[in-house]
């Protein structure tokens, strides 16, 4: 499997859901970040899909394969959901740059506007904190601890 093709499975698994194919499609010692989830590696990576994925009962996705040279491809992706701590509807722009080997990602890393997604999910304080570090840092913290707390139910 080619690294596009790789990329393609990956996001039309994640179009339908599909946690376990998501997980199968990284390596044991990748590496994930984003501006939420900014370091996590192996199996966390899987962790954080099913949690997603399992939560986001009306998350809708499209995306485009933008480059693929090599082992690198670059995906631009677009996630529609309620955020689940306000009801807010967001619609999130993230750019990928993916590596992947042998038909599995090594390494990940997703950006986006975080002031911009503050303030689709969390209206005025995300419009007046979304620029600030203190915001992405409490943010990062409640996913770390909801991601722990998802793999603590789970077994993990």
């Amino acid at each position: 499997m080619t690294p596009e093709e790789t990329a393609h499975r990956f996001y039309r698994a994640f179009q339908s859901h599909d946690h376990a194919t998501m997980r199968a499609s990284y390596a044991k010692t990748a590496k994930f970040s984003d501006p939420a989830f900014p370091d996590l590696r192996g199996d966390a990576i899987g962790d954080m899909w099913e949690m997603l994925v399992s939560r986001a009962k009306e998350l809708t996705l499209s995306y485009e394969v933008l480059s693929a040279k090599g082992e690198r491809v670059v995906v631009a992706w677009e996630a529609r959901y309620p955020f689940s701590k306000t009801g807010r509807w967001v619609t999130n722009k993230i750019r990928s740059e993916m590596v992947i080997v042998d038909g599995l990602i090594q390494d990940q890393n997703d950006s986006f506007n975080f002031h911009k997604w503050a303030r689709q999910a969390l209206g005025v304080p995300g419009l007046l904190l979304g620029w600030t570090g203190f915001l992405q840092r409490k943010v990062q913290a409640t996913a770390a601890d909801q991601l722990a707390k998802f793999q603590s139910k789970k077994g993990s």
